[in-house]
């Protein structure tokens, strides 16, 4: 009978020990907060710096969407100017010449080129336009690498053309400035239809309401 009590003692006791170790268990589970994914919520466009990295020579590529050259978004994503908010368009972007401000000087551009040159694998000389992602006349960061890019070919180009109109679209209220930057620096042939314009015989209209239309202009001579 000894024998028999003390197994059976060693039973209850294990038993009781499992028993609080998968409460423990539960109760720890409960006190660890989920993770949080801080940096997913909002995909707002990186504040510009201009200590940003540039990306190693040959690490980028470019891409095409209808014929039309587009930046590598791993070395490209585009970056803006924290100086140029909703609230504050009417005294920056919006007022011409504003954009000669805050221009880089040729010699730092210069420098800066030659490197993404050689990020993209570009053949020296080639014909292009150091190019800003979301452009200065969209609130685009000035001296970011991350918002600059070697666009093949001449100047003017066609991205230029989608830059002033989304400029005179901000500019007069059809649409708000965030959205017109992160199309522009998602995908540049197709920032009219996600921010939902429409252009027709010169004018930029909104898609669902086509009697609300602003002139396009060329927009900020030197807002590219």
């Amino acid at each position: 009978m000894p024998s028999s009590q003390s197994g059976t003692g060693r039973w209850a006791l294990a038993t009781l020990a499992a028993a609080l170790t998968v409460a423990g268990c539960h109760a720890s589970d409960a006190a660890t907060p989920a993770p949080t994914t801080s940096t997913a919520a909002s995909g707002d466009l990186p504040v510009g710096d201009s200590a940003a990295a540039m990306p190693g020579p040959g690490t980028c590529k470019l891409g095409s969407r209808d014929g039309q050259p587009m930046p590598d978004p791993n070395c490209t994503p585009g970056a803006v100017n924290p100086a140029v908010r909703q609230d504050t368009i009417k005294d920056t972007i919006c007022q011409t010449g504003w954009t000669k401000t805050v221009r880089p000087s040729t010699s730092k551009t210069s420098t800066m080129k030659a490197a993404s040159a050689r990020s993209y694998n570009l053949t020296p000389g080639a014909k292009s336009e150091y190019d800003h992602l979301v452009s200065l006349e969209l609130g685009g960061a000035p001296d970011d690498p991350r918002n600059l890019w070697v666009e093949p070919g001449t100047i003017p180009n066609p991205k230029d053309a989608v830059e002033n109109k989304l400029h005179a679209a901000v500019c007069s209220g059809l649409i708000q400035l965030a959205p017109a930057q992160k199309a522009i620096a998602s995908n540049w042939v197709t920032a009219f239809d996600t921010v939902g314009l429409r252009v027709a015989g010169g004018k930029v209209c909104l898609r669902d309401k086509p009697t609300s239309c602003v002139n396009g202009h060329r927009g900020d001579e030197d807002g590219n």
